[in-house]
């Protein structure tokens, strides 16, 4: 599922991939709106799914995060407001997500981010995180 949503550089919120062209793809908005619109080449996308985060370890998928923030939250959206939450709020809510988060690479600014994408996918009904070929391995 992750594959197919996408950020787009400069353009706030998410949005789903409908089709691709030549020089372009169409996306429409995962919001109440659903616009759709071009993105053509010179703008940067990049799917959720070849997102990963930072840790002491190694990167962990987006995903991965996405479902812990899910357990945390109980499949809610997030009530933690990553607006006007102060830093040592978004640390102590992050720490709890994924304990062993490099704490040098990974700053709150990409907490922020992290929890509006999180309520996006949540409000538009997204919740099934795990790719499915992570599913297939497990069965």
């Amino acid at each position: 599922m992750l594959r197919t949503v996408l950020t787009v550089t400069g353009k706030p919120g998410l949005y789903k991939l409908v089709s691709s062209g030549r020089n372009m793809l169409i996306v429409e908005a995962i919001d109440a709106t659903k616009k759709r619109m071009p993105i053509h080449g010179v703008d940067k996308v990049v799917s959720l799914g070849d997102i990963a985060m930072y840790t002491d370890d190694e990167e962990v998928p987006l995903w991965q995060v996405l479902e812990n923030v899910k357990t945390k939250c109980e499949g809610a959206a997030c009530n933690l407001d990553y607006k006007k939450a102060s830093n040592e709020e978004l640390a102590d809510f992050f720490a709890e997500v994924l304990p062993n988060y490099d704490r040098d690479r990974v700053y709150m600014s990409h907490v922020r981010k992290l929890i509006q994408w999180y309520n996006i996918l949540v409000e538009a009904g997204l919740t099934d995180f795990v790719p499915e070929e992570e599913t297939e391995t497990e069965e």
